[in-house]
Parts: C-alpha cells; structure tokens; sequence
C-alpha cells in the first residue's frame, strides 16, 4: 500500500529549491475517511496529511518539516463535498477554495465567506487549496476563520472510533496549533443559516492583493424592523495569537439601533479584544489602529446589504 518515494537531486539540498523535496517519506493514498483515520492512528505524530499543499509541501521543501509519512486525503469523497442540508451548508474539508468561491449558496447566504475566499491568494492557489487546509494551518491569519466564527460554524472532527462536533472558536490553540490529535481529521463544516434581515461582510488589509492579511475583520448582524440590533458577531485575524471574536464590540452594540455613530464609537472597543504583535508585515500600532476602521467599514457594508436585501 506505501510507496516510498527517495528524491536523489543534483543540486545543493541545503539551499532552498522550489522543485524538490530533498528526503525520503512514504506516501499513503486511501480511499475513505476511516481508512484515513486508521492510518494516522498507525503511523503515529511522524504522519502529516496532504491536502491541497499549499502550505505543506513549501514547509517540506524547505525543510521546516521532514515527515516520514505523507496521507493524501484529497482523492476521499467524503471530504469534498457541499451539501444543502436544510438548516445548515455542510462543506467537506478537502473542498476546494475555488469551488466555495464559485458556490451560489455561499455567494448569497454566507457573503463574508465568499469575500473571504475571493481575497485569498490567487485563481491558481485557490484551485489548490483546501477550505481544511486552511483552518487546520492555523495561521493567525486565516482568511476563513473570521467569517465562519461570524456564523457560529461548527466542525466535525473524525478520530478512530468516533467523531465530535466542536464550535469554531475552541479549534485554535495558538499559532499553527490546534486541538486535533495526531489521529484525528477534521472532515466537516457546519455553517447555520441565518434568518431574513442578516447581513455580513469581510474586509481584509495586506500589502498586496494576494498577499497574508496585516489585518482581516468578519461581521455579522441583525436587525429588527425598528433597525434595532438583535444579533451581532465580530471576529478578526492577525491580531492575536488566534483568530478572536471581538466581544466588547458586540456587547456594545446588541440591543442599540444601529446608526453609524454608535457603531463608529462601538468599533473603537475592539482595542480590548485584540494583541497585535509587530512582525514582517506591520507594526502592532498599525493593526490597533486599523482594526478599528475596518470593524466599522464592515458593520456598515452588512447593515446596508441588509436594507438593499442583499
């Protein structure tokens, strides 16, 4: 079943080259998710998964990592998959980027995803990358964590003899660190439907367009006929060692009408929510300070669509 594959390159393997993987591993391809799972428990913590290997596959050739086996899951039907499921989207973990931007479903009801997925990367990686992949790299950056924080997503996760379901917000342990366990998938997200008058938006800041995000911010909310907030999230990414809801934000808007004045004084709160740090691609100042706009910039984009009905 293992194919063990020995890479013997004419180059100098110590300097970084985009067209190796300069050491030996064994390469594991199963059909299903229990197949999958009972190899993880098998081959123990030495085994990585493979995905779209966007980010796996730079870490290997730059020898960060050096797994001695590699489980490919991107062939497992099981995992790629986005399903109507009445009162929730159910998305598989393999699916790719690409195929959650071109949904309908996502475009309409889930917005702040699908601008979400539109600002990452480019055509080219999105029809590479995985929507797990993504989550499960647990970059403080991830674009997709904050819009699906915003909407109360959940995740199944499959182990060896079982599986769970968990809230978005206790899958992140730290930077790259999560709560899965070595023998463990994340196989699924269950993302709600949300009642009539909810809108959302997603804004991201980088230094270029498909670059990491300095700072990205989801929103989501509610009102009522009187404009009156009734349901309100907001989380953003690269601002702490996780993605994190901004919850003095929201506490300060729920029951307000909305109005932009509120919502602009509401947004300079979200100081208390964050710990930015200062590294290659901005200053802990900058992310402060733009957190605050941007909070703002994405509540009014949702309250609008709202009141156009979009």
């Amino acid at each position: 079943m293992a194919k063990t594959v020995i890479i013997k390159p004419k180059v100098d393997i110590n300097k970084i080259n985009t067209h190796i993987i300069p050491f030996k591993f064994e390469y594991y391809e199963p059909k299903t998710l229990s197949e999958a799972v009972e190899l993880l428990n098998k081959l123990g913590p030495e085994a990585k998964i493979l995905a779209g290997g966007t980010d796996l596959i730079v870490l290997m050739k730059q020898r960060v990592i050096e797994p001695r086996y590699i489980v490919n899951i991107k062939k497992i039907k099981e995992l790629n998959f986005i399903e109507d499921r009445g009162d929730h989207l159910a998305i598989g973990a393999a699916t790719k980027l690409r195929t959650i931007e071109k949904n309908g479903i996502v475009k309409e009801k889930f917005t702040a995803l699908y601008e979400a997925v539109k600002a990452m990367a480019g055509v080219q990686i999105r029809n590479m990358g995985t929507i797990g992949g993504n989550l499960c790299n647990a970059s403080p950056a991830a674009d997709t964590a904050p819009p699906l924080m915003v909407f109360d997503a959940e995740l199944k996760i499959v182990g060896p003899g079982y599986e769970k379901i968990i809230p978005i917000t206790q899958f992140f342990k730290g930077p790259k660190k999560t709560i899965l366990n070595y023998n463990e998938i994340l196989a699924e997200i269950k993302i709600p439907y949300q009642p009539p008058n909810t809108g959302s938006a997603f804004i991201k800041i980088a230094r270029t367009a498909m670059d990491l995000a300095k700072v990205n911010v989801a929103v989501a909310l509610r009102v009522d006929e009187d404009d009156r907030i009734t349901w309100i999230r907001v989380a953003l990414g690269s601002v702490a060692p996780t993605p994190v809801r901004a919850k003095t934000v929201e506490e300060a808007l729920i029951d307000k009408k909305f109005s932009e004045d509120i919502v602009g004084e509401a947004a300079k709160l979200v100081v208390n929510d964050i710990s930015p740090i200062t590294d290659i691609r901005s200053t802990a100042e900058y992310r402060r300070e733009v957190s605050k706009v941007i909070v703002r910039d994405a509540l009014l984009i949702a309250y609008r669509r709202i009141r156009r009905g979009a």
